[in-house]
């Protein structure tokens, strides 16, 4: 069920979803940069949480932090370094193109995506980690930059409510402006049904781990376009500029799922070649159980605690 732009943002904040997830957190697998103390290690060395080495003093060091243990035994000054742990700034981008809204039963896939990236937004501006958020079709729709205050949520249901399914889908350039944008190490999460052109996916995702992004990839498909269950003459409307087709969809079956097959292999092949942590999402999914598995897929795989590592 489609629900049009204006009724109710908050639509995308299931209180269901949100109290499963209640005691989960999303931990980024990488060192993060950022500007508040946080869940996540930082690159650069502090003097709290975890202790990691010594180095001799130098003049200007805190005497605080001198190891005098070390120096009753060697008469040799040591400082103490610590690794910091800092928040997370994490980049949403979330495809609004026309093939986004398509779904016969429950939600389309473009409320799908938006209801799983305010869920997710909720999670990390409860970790006090920043949050910013692009919808995109060929190119960026509404841009929401990172913030980490809870009162951002509004805005980015807001910017989700208005981005009503539009025209064709061109990641690729939508990446890279995004990477442009981006300083620092943090965490890009893409919610899309990744109907674009595969090579081009491939270089905006490279682009994003070479600028020491940590990817998340939610691959969100309708179980109609996963098993293709319809039967006698059919009319299948084209999006995204393509043609209308008249067909009889069992003699096409077979092509079909097999060519579904290989986008599917190839998405998941690239982006573990790539580092990208990849979830496919069918629509008939309950959110909540998507979400917390992903949460503890991620923290088995990392060897934590219960979070999204």
């Amino acid at each position: 069920m489609t629900i049009p732009a204006g009724q109710d943002p908050c639509r995308f904040l299931d209180p269901a979803v949100l109290f499963r997830l209640g005691r989960l957190e999303l931990r980024a697998r990488q060192a993060v940069e950022g500007f508040l103390s946080g869940l996540h290690k930082s690159p650069f060395f502090g003097h709290s949480v975890e202790f990691v080495q010594h180095r001799e003093y130098v003049t200007g060091d805190d005497i605080r932090h001198l190891d005098w243990k070390v120096w009753s035994k060697t008469d040799r000054f040591y400082i103490k370094q610590f690794e910091a742990e800092t928040n997370l700034r994490c980049q949403m981008l979330v495809d609004c193109s026309e093939s986004m809204a398509y779904g016969r039963e429950g939600m389309d896939k473009r409320s799908y995506a938006c209801t799983a990236a305010a869920s997710a937004a909720w999670l990390l501006l409860r970790q006090q980690d920043s949050v910013g958020l692009v919808t995109f079709d060929k190119a960026a729709r509404r841009m929401v930059p990172a913030r980490n205050v809870s009162m951002h949520l509004d805005a980015i249901v807001n910017a989700l409510d208005g981005s009503m399914p539009g025209e064709g889908t061109d990641l690729g350039t939508v990446c890279r402006r995004v990477a442009s944008s981006i300083h620092g190490r943090g965490m890009v999460a893409v919610f899309s049904d990744l109907l674009t052109d595969r090579e081009a996916l491939m270089r905006a995702l490279r682009m994003f781990r070479q600028r020491k992004q940590e990817v998340l990839v939610f691959h969100i498909l309708d179980t109609d376009e996963l098993n293709f269950p319809f039967s006698g003459v059919t009319r299948f409307e084209g999006m995204e500029a393509l043609p209308d087709l008249l067909c009889d969809p069992e003699a096409l079956r077979e092509g079909y799922l097999r060519e579904l097959n290989t986008f599917l292999q190839d998405v998941r092949q690239g982006c573990a070649r790539l580092g990208v942590d990849y979830q496919l999402i069918p629509t008939n999914q309950p959110l909540d159980a998507v979400l917390s598995r992903f949460l503890h897929r991620r923290d088995a795989f990392a060897g934590g605690r219960a979070s999204i590592s």
